[in-house]
């Protein structure tokens, strides 16, 4: 069988062997691993560059692609797509695998071959997959291996330590996805991790961790509580400091986004109907509250050292967590209740639209399951003797917990003893917990959200200020 087009004929995947003369293939891809340079064992001193990616031009049949060359190649070649993307590779060399030793790191395929793409005698070219074969973008949402084969969370969960080490499949819906998180390794080089939550029927928080960009700016394409992922080839490990079990993607990893089989539409109606009744909503509030434990956060900064700290991330959004020992400089709650109140969905908990008053976010569930609820959403300003943070985030529960009072409560006020109550706040010396992240598009550059602000004691907040000017002395 071929897949024919306008200017050229494809040979399909099943059908290759290498006796072929010149051929012509096109998949959508469905894998790709980063960039990597190793040593050139020809040339001492320098390095050449690699990497891999798989693809699919039916449900029965994938394969693997190899490309090797210089840096400037390689990196020009990966970056002109990604996964998802439809690409033709016309004249690849078609060579035999070599078995067990080359699946231990690459996913295993179906095809008997892989193919190698040379910078001389290969081309690789994006194209539109609506131009050549719609069936291609459907195979996106098939799962590469028996959709029956995986195990549910609340199984990895179970067997605990009996699976370190394995590698298994997973089906799972998003629940969140954490900051891509930046680093510099012992070698010098580059690296990045970020941290995926999934649930399902048995377990409401699991994590998976990606440590390539390929899977993190896939990950960040996902969309919590609505995504469903089934994960071919993870390693699941038991997690020491943790002490819990978590999964990785790794090279051999094939990840489905929003499969289209009944097991993972069982899944769906899990999602939705854990939505629809609140229960999800409750979860997530008591995970967000464990999530942050304010005991974990003990570095000290004064506003300068903030700012001089999130500049120094080099424009990147890991977030920084620590404590300010200052008081409330702006805190505008008498003035118009508007600017202070929101209308949040009791499903999922996103500011609903004030227009209509309604969830943008989760907006295919009906109307009649769902409903909003008031909420603090207050900017406050940080001052101590260093400056002041503006426009910090001062919201929900902390909100309330901080004023002393619900919004229900707070509604009903006067202004005037909505009044009292912000000279109760203003300018009083506290102990606040922060949560700060580099953010370009918000209006100081810097997104900061307070996660507890009580009054201080004023002993240890002396001692905290005394040790701050005696660093800054002996500086």
């Amino acid at each position: 069988m071929a897949y024919s087009s306008s200017t050229r004929d494809f040979v399909a995947l099943s059908d290759l062997h290498p006796n072929l003369a010149r051929p012509n293939v096109i998949g959508v891809v469905i894998g790709k691993t980063d960039v990597r340079g190793f040593p050139d064992r020809k040339n001492i001193g320098s390095e050449r560059y690699t990497f891999s990616f798989t693809i699919r031009d039916s449900p029965s049949h994938f394969i693997n692609v190899n490309s090797w060359g210089r840096e400037e190649y390689i990196r020009s070649l990966s970056e002109s797509f990604r996964v998802g993307d439809c690409v033709t590779i016309e004249n690849p060399l078609v060579q035999s695998k070599e078995g067990e030793k080359e699946e231990k790191f690459n996913p295993v395929t179906p095809s008997c071959y892989k193919l190698l793409i040379s910078e001389n005698h290969s081309v690789v070219k994006t194209s539109s997959c609506y131009e050549m074969d719609t069936k291609l973008l459907s195979l996106l949402h098939l799962p590469v291996k028996d959709p029956q084969d995986y195990y549910s969370l609340g199984d990895i969960t179970a067997n605990g330590q009996s699976l370190d080490g394995r590698i298994l499949n997973v089906l799972a819906a998003v629940m969140s996805v954490g900051e891509p998180k930046y680093f510099i390794t012992s070698d010098k080089r580059k690296g990045q991790r970020c941290e995926v939550k999934l649930y399902d029927e048995t377990e409401m928080s699991f994590p998976i961790i990606c440590w390539d960009n390929e899977s993190i700016q896939l990950a960040q394409s996902w969309i919590p509580r609505e995504t469903v992922i089934f994960a071919s080839d993870v390693r699941v490990n038991f997690d020491k400091f943790r002490n819990c079990m978590t999964a990785t993607v790794i090279s051999k990893t094939i990840i489905t986004t929003n499969p289209e089989t009944a097991e993972a539409n069982i899944l769906f109606s899990f999602i939705r109907e854990s939505a629809q009744s609140g229960a999800l909503h409750d979860k997530m509030e008591e995970q967000s509250k464990e999530s942050i434990n304010l005991e974990t956060i003990v570095d000290v900064y004064t506003v300068k050292q903030l700012k001089e700290r999130a500049l120094q991330s080099d424009g990147k959004p890991e977030p920084v967590f620590g404590i300010i020992y200052g008081y409330i400089s702006m805190l505008d709650i008498d003035d118009n209740v508007s600017k202070v109140i929101r209308n949040r969905c009791s499903v999922c908990r996103f500011v609903a639209n004030e227009a209509s008053n309604t969830c943008t976010f989760c907006g295919d569930i009906s109307s009649d399951s769902k409903s909003t609820f008031v909420s603090f959403d207050i900017l406050v300003d940080l001052t101590d003797h260093t400056g002041t943070l503006y426009s910090c985030y001062l919201s929900d529960c902390i909100a309330e917990e901080t004023l002393g009072c619900t919004v229900q409560e707070f509604l009903t006020l006067p202004e005037g003893k909505r009044t009292a109550l912000k000279w109760q706040l203003l300018l009083e010396r506290s102990k606040i917990y922060f949560k700060i992240t580099l953010s370009p598009n918000w209006r100081t550059g810097l997104k900061a959200n307070i996660l507890s602000c009580k009054l201080a004691n004023p002993t240890e907040a002396s001692q905290s200020l005394l040790g701050k000017k005696l660093h800054h002395v002996a500086r």
